[in-house]
């Protein structure tokens, strides 16, 4: 599959958290712990915020660990709010329109997963993006169609039941073609305020997603790492794979469950497709 990683809260260099960890996505691009896909190098992306309306976005086909720009701008590039991701391609073409993240206005959108059956699908899917939207669909993959999904039943103004909506169309539909199991999927989405991460699989045996522990568990179980010492109330990193193996530092997310990142209190909801969909 793939590996992702989010970031929101005060701001930092995207180095520290792609190149600089003890297992960075980057090293992860190389060497991942998954079994299923151990190298991701079909392509990576970097998607971030910073004083304009909408978001940078750098996308590429080289493998993520030997591109020198992406070392240059994650060195150079501070931010509050940053998504990054690494591709391994599960049929689609490796060309730069497919890979992650991908953008509509202020909205970015990353997967690791795949939808079984997209081929057999594809064509009911995309007929079913608003036509709008249908134009601006640049690649290939089922990924983006699921973004594109998303927007139509409703993102931009009620995320997570939009998410739900798109993902309960895909699975009926699937269920009519006689296609079991059709949803793998974690999802990171942003739109420069809130970050909406979200594991669920319609086998139940979703890729694994973890986020950081809060502030005070991580400084109380690490007093002496330098690290957490300046961690504030507000920062947060939601990751496919831990990057390190301190121990209590990852919090794994429960399958069938979207965690909110936001300012305040961060929420964890239940994740249940919208079998209604199917009806539009």
């Amino acid at each position: 599959m793939c590996r992702w990683l989010a970031y929101q809260g005060s701001p930092l260099p995207i180095e520290d958290l792609l190149f600089k960890a003890k297992h960075s996505l980057i090293d992860q691009s190389m060497a991942s712990k998954s079994r299923e896909t151990p190298t991701n190098g079909d392509g990576f992306g970097l998607g971030w915020y910073g004083s304009r309306e909408t978001p940078g976005l750098f996308r590429s086909i080289r493998p993520a660990w030997n591109d020198a720009n992406l070392r240059d701008i994650a060195s150079h590039v501070e931010s509050p709010l940053f998504l990054a991701h690494i591709r391994a391609t599960t049929g689609t073409p490796v060309q730069q329109t497919n890979c992650h993240p991908f953008q509509h206005g202020r909205w970015l959108f990353v997967h690791n997963g795949v939808i079984n059956g997209f081929h057999e699908m594809r064509r009911e899917l995309l007929l079913a993006v608003g036509p709008a939207l249908f134009g601006d669909i640049a690649g290939s993959t089922d990924s983006e169609a699921l973004f594109y999904l998303a927007l139509t039943f409703g993102l931009e103004d009620d995320p997570l039941p939009a998410v739900e909506r798109a993902v309960g169309f895909v699975e009926a539909t699937a269920r009519a073609r006689g296609i079991e199991h059709p949803i793998q999927m974690t999802l990171g989405i942003t739109n420069g305020e809130r970050l909406w991460a979200i594991r669920y699989s319609s086998e139940g045996r979703s890729r694994t997603l973890f986020m950081s522990a809060d502030r005070a568990t991580l400084q109380a179980l690490h007093p002496d790492n330098p690290r957490f010492e300046h961690l504030t109330d507000e920062d947060r990193l939601i990751v496919s794979e831990p990057l390190s193996d301190l121990p209590g530092v990852w919090v794994e997310v429960p399958e069938s469950t979207a965690v909110i990142v936001q300012p305040g209190a961060d929420e964890r909801v239940p994740f249940e497709p919208d079998r209604a969909a199917a009806a539009l």
